[in-house]
């Protein structure tokens, strides 16, 4: 198995590949499951990095990247875009039930071409129906799923789709659901534009202030430790 640091860079310069093509993206936070769950995220054909620092932390050791989300601040308008364009299908399964129907309504007001052909929560009271909800997927064919169900159960199910047979494009989307139950554009332009969106939501989400100030500072030197690992490997 490749370290960690392998993993990401093979996953950054991926190009996609004939077969379904899964997609998620890593922060300092799904870093420390990333690291510890390298099996599993090397099913996906490409990981982008959504989180300013890590961006950073690349292009110092050399990788030329760029921060990328699935959200309305980066790749989640362009998707949707190619959908109508493309006359595709799409799948949203994530977050609680009054927030899935919520986003969905906000979405196809945004969005009134694009074509949902189904939806549901992202949460299961027995595995019996998790698979249930995986075969029903696969039984309507979806040319996108897009997925929010935090770090690592979307990236588990957004897997099980992909080796049960689906041929789809899947994303992972985080927190863009749940955030997207006002509006469409969830972080206000200031904070996007400086590259603040962490400071937003923990104004707006203060149950994550542990999350940046003690799991981010962890992540980050993890992430030190396992490049220098990684360069010390190469000599």
């Amino acid at each position: 198995m490749k370290s960690s640091i392998d993993l990401l860079f093979s996953k950054i310069r991926f190009e996609p590949g004939r077969k379904a093509n899964i997609t998620t993206f890593l922060n300092p936070y799904s870093y420390l499951f990333f690291r510890k769950n390298l099996t599993l995220f090397s099913s996906f054909e490409t990981i982008y990095i959504d989180g300013i620092v890590l961006v950073y932390l690349l292009r110092l050791a050399g990788i030329k990247t760029d921060r990328k989300s699935f959200d309305m601040t980066s790749i989640a308008p362009k998707v949707f875009d190619e959908c109508i364009s493309k006359d595709k299908t799409v799948y949203i399964i994530g977050s609680k039930e009054v927030a899935i129907n919520k986003f969905v309504k906000i979405l196809s007001n945004s969005f009134p071409r694009l074509n949902i052909i189904g939806h549901r929560n992202g949460y299961f009271n027995s595995e019996s129906e998790r698979e249930k909800a995986l075969m029903n997927i696969i039984k309507i064919n979806p040319n996108v799923v897009v997925v929010g169900m935090g770090t690592p159960y979307q990236e588990k199910f957004l897997v099980d789709l992909k080796q049960m047979g689906w041929m789809g494009d899947g994303y992972t989307c985080g927190g863009f659901i749940h955030q997207t139950t006002v509006e469409i554009n969830y972080y206000p332009k200031f904070f996007d534009n400086f590259n603040l969106r962490w400071v937003y939501r923990i104004i707006d989400e203060p149950k994550l202030f542990k999350r940046y100030f003690f799991n981010y500072p962890q992540s980050i030197c993890l992430f030190i430790f396992d490049f220098l690992k990684y360069k010390i490997s190469q000599k």
